[in-house]
């Protein structure tokens, strides 16, 4: 697991230099594709369930699931999400990542602020005993009070050999699994997404793409984390130190 999240990590890396005006999304998924490949590793989501592509990359109003193409060409302003999941050995490391192009507006890079934020939040209450719902409602008392909503309709999820399996991670304060403990040795992500508006989405016809119902902006940011006697460990954490704030930084 500590293998596959360096290969994901490493990705989000390598690609930052490329995330700027005029570049397609495809050229970018491309790049991704060819990195993990190199580094021994196959995208999971490429064939995954259907799915056409080696990531997903999620621009301003897109929540999640964004299929590159050739003719999305990134525009001065825009806000990207990135998201891979490097299978390697028989494992899954699974991370994403918010960008800024160009000048992005002081309402987009306090929206991506504040996703992270929220990420880390719902990471910190992460420990061996620890209820399953902290991670939600930590989450949601960061972004809630700063004017965002946070996305009901999709969530984290526990992965190892498999790519989505249980726990199910809810991003906003609920009692859907009171009792659920966290134990070490489980491997999760964590992976808020935040709308500037609403928190509903709209699923659209290619059975991927998920867009803001009110076309607002959203941001996202992911982890996978192992669950730890004494706390956690990122298996996703940048070798560069990279966070994904600012501007893929």
């Amino acid at each position: 697991m500590r293998a596959a999240g360096r290969v994901a990590a490493l990705t989000l890396d390598a690609v930052t230099p490329l995330v700027k005006v005029g570049v397609s999304t495809l050229e970018l998924n491309d790049f991704c594709e060819r990195f993990m490949r190199e580094h021994g590793a196959v995208p999971a989501t490429l064939g995954y369930k259907g799915y056409p592509a080696a990531s997903c990359i999620s621009r301003n109003h897109v929540v999640c699931h964004g299929i590159p193409n050739a003719e999305e060409i990134l525009q001065d302003g825009d806000i990207v999400n990135i998201d891979v999941t490097a299978l390697l050995d028989g494992f899954h490391g699974d991370t994403s990542r918010m960008y800024g192009v160009g000048n992005v507006s002081a309402e987009a890079r306090a929206l991506m602020a504040t996703t992270y934020q929220a990420m880390m939040a719902g990471i910190e209450t992460i420990k061996s005993g620890n209820y399953l719902t902290a991670i939600g409602a930590a989450i949601s008392q960061v972004a809630e009070p700063a004017g965002y909503s946070v996305v009901r309709e999709y969530c984290g999820h526990g992965l190892g050999r498999k790519f989505h399996e249980d726990p199910q991670v809810l991003h906003y304060a609920n009692q859907e699994f009171p009792s659920v403990r966290l134990r070490a040795g489980t491997t999760l992500t964590v992976e808020p997404m935040i709308n500037a508006g609403t928190w509903r989405t709209r699923l659209h016809d290619d059975g991927w793409r998920v867009t803001t119902a009110d076309g607002a902006l959203s941001a996202q940011y992911e982890h996978t984390v192992l669950v730890t006697d004494t706390g956690y460990e990122l298996l996703t954490a940048s070798p560069a130190g990279y966070t994904g704030w600012p501007y893929g930084a």
